[in-house]
């Protein structure tokens, strides 16, 4: 066989194993993608519920500063709330940015990553005015050579993050908040909208205030306070506290707290898994489209060899007779 034909051959045997590892990773993907879908369904019953209460507390001015004394310490030991309302001159601002730890995710964490640095040029201040809080490897690694100032980084989050994990994050951004590292917080992720279709969201996560909870809606969803705000009606709702406003806020703010960030990264960790599914699809595609290509090609070469070996028997024959 000539050399050209089993070049041809060689390759078609390769981009077939390729096309093998790419199907099996699309399957992988799309389990994971169904997986956490199904968990995402069922948390968003809770975020929601929670954002409806601090939406009225908000609405009711709870929120405002100076309305509400919340004692130094909490009964949530994990994430205090004393501190997530707490409003200071903005010297830096913390971005909490959502990646993944791997490759392999189609135009994910590009995405992700221009729209970042497309919000730190419009909030304006150089990039010694903010704080990179970095959940997953390839954010970290991007910002840190580009010398950024990356303050905490965590790698290896679930395919399907558990709350517990997350809550260890939240303890430490807020730790961080109350010592003085930024003065603000940015939750910046992808948002999934559909299995070909992603959005970037930049959502405030802190300080906690009536005008980041009523007003600050991602992609203009606005609360149904915020809309009548906005038609010029005062709403001041009335409530009957009990045991007290403080105690209330103890509870409600962490879980609050929580719900953003465990939020967001579940719904960054949709988008990665549909992207990924789709990037491996499309490279199958590619695979298939490219052996049907070298299979013609070699169909081709290998009768255009048996051609001219029947056309040299033929002419052999001829001149013998």
């Amino acid at each position: 066989m000539p050399a050209a034909l089993n070049e041809v051959k060689r390759r078609i045997s390769s981009t077939q194993k390729t096309a093998q590892i790419t199907t099996a990773m699309q399957m992988v993907s799309t389990s994971k993608l169904s997986q956490i879908q199904h968990h995402t369904s069922g948390y968003q019953i809770y975020a929601a519920k929670v954002e409806s209460v601090v939406t009225h507390l908000a609405a009711s001015h709870l929120l405002d500063s100076g309305s509400v004394s919340t004692p130094s310490t909490s009964s949530n030991d994990d994430v205090p709330a004393s501190g997530l309302m707490t409003q200071r001159p903005v010297k830096k601002t913390g971005l909490l940015v959502v990646t993944s730890d791997r490759g392999l995710v189609g135009s994910y964490n590009s995405n992700i990553i221009k729209s970042t640095n497309d919000f730190m040029h419009q909030h304006g201040g150089s990039q010694n005015d903010y704080v990179v809080l970095a959940i997953g490897g390839t954010g970290a690694d991007f910002y840190k050579k580009r010398g950024l100032n990356v303050a905490y980084e965590y790698r290896g989050v679930s395919d399907v993050p558990t709350f517990v994990e997350i809550r260890e994050i939240v303890k430490t951004v807020v730790a961080m908040y109350n010592n003085g590292v930024f003065d603000e917080l940015y939750v910046c992720y992808s948002h999934f909208v559909n299995r070909l279709t992603s959005r970037f969201r930049s959502t405030r996560m802190l300080p906690i205030t009536s005008d980041t909870v009523i007003d600050t809606k991602p992609d203009g969803d606005e609360s149904g306070s915020a809309k009548a705000a906005a038609a010029g009606i005062n709403i001041t709702p009335e409530y009957e506290l009990e045991p007290s406003a403080e105690e209330i806020l103890q509870v409600v703010l962490p879980q609050y707290a929580e719900s953003l960030v465990y939020g967001a990264i579940l719904d960054g960790k949709t988008s990665e898994h549909a992207s990924s599914a789709t990037a491996m699809q499309t490279a199958s595609d590619n695979a298939h489209d490219l052996i049907g290509n070298l299979s013609l090609q070699y169909n081709r070469a290998r009768q255009s060899a048996i051609t001219t070996e029947i056309t040299e028997i033929t002419g052999g024959q001829a001149a013998l007779e």
